[in-house]
């Protein structure tokens, strides 16, 4: 698969993260935290400086998500999530394409159910 036909199709499972009606962004983040696939909802007014502080987070979460140095321990990063008064932002790194997944939702998400959604919309990525 090339790379082009790789973020079209994360980019149509990021898509159907944003049918869930929590979910406000849902987007794939480079190890650069430059979002290649993905978004916000269409229709969704941010909230003011969103798109700002998320470039922020973004660059946060990208070298947080790929460290490494608890691996051998305690087992790689499943998710990081970080639950806010207005939204809970969780990220699912990919660790062997060196990118993550990085979803902002409603603070009512249930964060495990929201992972397990993950899980089975990506499940078949390659």
């Amino acid at each position: 698969m090339s790379n082009s036909e790789i973020l079209k199709l994360y980019g149509e499972k990021c898509n159907q993260l944003l049918n869930e009606s929590e979910i406000r962004f849902a987007g794939i983040v480079d190890v650069d935290g430059k979002l290649i696939a993905g978004g916000f909802k269409e229709g969704l007014v941010p909230y003011e400086n969103d798109e700002t502080r998320l470039q922020s987070f973004l660059e946060f979460v990208s070298k947080a998500s790929i460290r490494k140095e608890f691996d051998e321990s305690l087992g790689p990063i499943n998710y990081l999530a970080a639950r806010r008064d207005k939204a809970v932002l969780v990220s699912f790194p990919f660790p062997v394409t060196k990118i993550l997944l990085l979803i902002s939702a409603e603070p009512t998400v249930n964060i495990e159910n929201l992972a397990n959604k993950v899980v089975e919309i990506f499940t078949d990525v390659k």
